[in-house]
C-alpha cells in the first residue's frame, strides 16, 4: 500500500490527500509533527532528502519527494493529467508558477498567523503580501475568463494551484478583492472526491 508522510496543516500535503481521494487510491497516512522536529530526524531524512513533507512511499519502498512530483506521478494515466503534449505543458506551467510565485508568499504569512507570530513578523508579512498580491493578479485575470486553468475541465493544475490560494485568508490576505478566484476555488472544492484540510468536527 502507498504510504503518505505528511503534516496536519501543510497545504502541500493536503494536495496529495485530495488527489489520492479523487483517484480512489488506498494509502496509509503517517502524520508528522513539524514543530516537534519529526521531519529532522535521521530516520525521516533517509526517506526525504529535503527533510520535509509530503513524501510518498511506494509499495516497493521507493520514495517520491516534493508535492508537484508526487501529484504528477499519481495522476499519470488519469484524466487529471492530459497526454497531449501542449495541454500537459500547460498543466505543468501552472504548477511551476504556483510553487515559484504563490506558495511561499501565501504559506508563510499563514504559518505566522497560525503560530501567533503575526505581530512580531509584521514587516515580513507585509513584504510577502506584496509578492502574493502581485502573483494573485494574473490568476484572477485568467479565471475571470476561464472556468478552469487548462482546457475546458478540471485538471491537476486546478488542484495544485487552488490549495494555498484557498487558505490565503488565514495569512491575512484580503481575498474579497478576488471574486473570480473565490468562484474558481469553490468550483475546485465541489469536485468529486475533494476532502477538507481537517476532518469535520
Amino acid at each position: 500500500m502507498l504510504r503518505l508522510y505528511d503534516s496536519r496543516m501543510s497545504g502541500n500535503s493536503w494536495k496529495i490527500r485530495i488527489l489520492l481521494s479523487q483517484l480512489g487510491l488506498p494509502y496509509e497516512r503517517v502524520t508528522l509533527d513539524i514543530a516537534q522536529g519529526e521531519t529532522r530526524t535521521p530516520a525521516f531524512r533517509r526517506i526525504s532528502r529535503f527533510a520535509r513533507v509530503p513524501v510518498l512511499e511506494l509499495e516497493d519502498g521507493r520514495c517520491i519527494a516534493e508535492s508537484g512530483a508526487i501529484l504528477a506521478y499519481l495522476a499519470e494515466g488519469s484524466p487529471l493529467l492530459p497526454t497531449e503534449p501542449w495541454l500537459r505543458a500547460e498543466v505543468l506551467g501552472w504548477m511551476f508558477f504556483e510553487q515559484a510565485d504563490l506558495q511561499k508568499p501565501l504559506a508563510l504569512p499563514r504559518v505566522y498567523h497560525l503560530h501567533g507570530q503575526a505581530a512580531a513578523e509584521a514587516d515580513e508579512i507585509a513584504r510577502l503580501h506584496r509578492d502574493g498580491y502581485t502573483a494573485l493578479a494574473p490568476l484572477e485575470a485568467w479565471v475571470e475568463d476561464h472556468d478552469w486553468l487548462v482546457g475546458e475541465r478540471y485538471t491537476l493544475a486546478d488542484l495544485a494551484v487552488s490549495v494555498y490560494v484557498s487558505l490565503a485568508d488565514q495569512g491575512g490576505y484580503d481575498m474579497a478583492r478576488f471574486g473570480a478566484i473565490r468562484r474558481w476555488t469553490a468550483r475546485v472544492a465541489a469536485q468529486p472526491g475533494w476532502v477538507p484540510l481537517l476532518p469535520a468536527g
